[in-house]
């Protein structure tokens, strides 16, 4: 039984002993919490990831109470972004999304004007 030398043994990339670099592919020994194989590779791939993706921005929320058409089930009154009804003073049941009228100026629902839901 013959014994190889340590230094004619490289390691392979599936030891524990060695990793490849991200960037360059090439197998190294890490040092520490070390990911890549240089200081070039490291600026590297953060230049890729500050290029990669542009930063999502979230639209701000924009209040649905002021387009949400209410409807009293005591008098049958309906009314535009309140949820009180002025006459009877109980809360109303939401219908749907709408607005008024041209016409009447009346306060009308779209699910009324097509006939079905209307989701956002």
């Amino acid at each position: 039984m013959t014994a190889e030398p340590a230094t004619a043994r490289t390691p392979s990339c599936h030891d524990a002993v060695t990793i490849r670099c991200p960037v360059c592919a090439t197998p190294f020994v890490p040092a520490g919490k070390r990911l890549y194989c240089s200081n070039a590779c490291n600026a590297a791939a953060y230049r890729r990831r500050r290029q990669a993706t542009p930063p999502v921005v979230v639209p701000r929320a924009r209040p649905r109470r002021p387009i949400t058409i209410y409807e009293c089930e005591t008098c049958d009154t309906r009314a535009l972004g309140e949820q009180r009804c002025a006459d009877c003073g109980t809360f109303m049941r939401r219908i749907g999304y709408g607005g008024h009228c041209p016409s009447c100026a009346e306060p009308v629902a779209v699910a009324d004007l097509l006939g079905e839901e209307v989701s956002r």
